[in-house]
């Protein structure tokens, strides 16, 4: 039991060390292909929370005292 427990902490500190190399080289990766896109001309609109949904305008409300 106390070799595998052995063996479990090793791996966790593996992923730990490793875990951000990974999402770097993701994020690298991401970045190219959209670089590939741009450059062929393949560029897709970037969708964001607001090109999502229509935002609704309002207007404040006028103070009658004011008027």
């Amino acid at each position: 039991m106390n070799t595998f427990l052995n063996y479990l902490v090793v791996a966790a500190l593996f992923a730990l060390v490793l875990a951000p190399v990974a999402l770097g080289v993701v994020r690298e990766r991401r970045i190219d292909r959209q670089l590939r896109e741009a450059e062929r001309g393949e560029a897709r609109p970037a969708r964001t929370r607001s090109a999502a949904r229509p935002h609704k305008v309002t207007r404040p409300a006028q103070c009658p005292l004011l008027s």
